[in-house]
């Protein structure tokens, strides 16, 4: 698959080495050029640096060819619009986002993005913790 990822914090980064050591084509996209050295030395796929909110940078990045897309960088926002424009504009059959706001990441879950949200995920697995101990 080609996969286009935007944000290379640790879950980027992490996502991007899995991937491409899975066989996949995968290009990186993060504003901060330092960002892209979280990348394995190993990582055989594209880094871009620029906003995954420019379609031109995402164009750079593959996203016309992409299969499937994911926005992890730290700041709803530019999850959400990146992810928008993936599914909307560039028409990328598998989009997801990583939103840390519930109430966003359920609206734009209804709009069909595949939505993570951490913060009520790990808060259900401490709740949980509570009945397992």
């Amino acid at each position: 698959m080609n996969i286009v990822i935007v944000g290379c914090g640790r879950v980027g980064a992490r996502l991007a080495g899995t991937l491409d050591q899975a066989g996949h084509r995968v290009s990186v996209v993060d504003i901060q050029s330092a960002a892209l050295r979280r990348l394995s030395p190993e990582f055989s796929g594209t880094a871009v640096v620029g906003t995954g909110v420019d379609e031109d940078v995402l164009k750079l990045a593959g996203i016309e060819e992409a299969d499937a897309f994911f926005a992890v960088t730290n700041g709803d926002n530019t999850n959400l619009m990146a992810a928008q424009l993936a599914q909307k504009r560039f028409q990328t059959p598998q989009v997801a986002a990583r939103v840390y706001d519930p109430v966003r990441a359920e609206t734009y879950r209804r709009m069909g993005i595949y939505t993570v949200c951490p913060t009520t995920t790990i808060a259900s697995l401490l709740l949980d913790s509570l009945s397992t101990s």
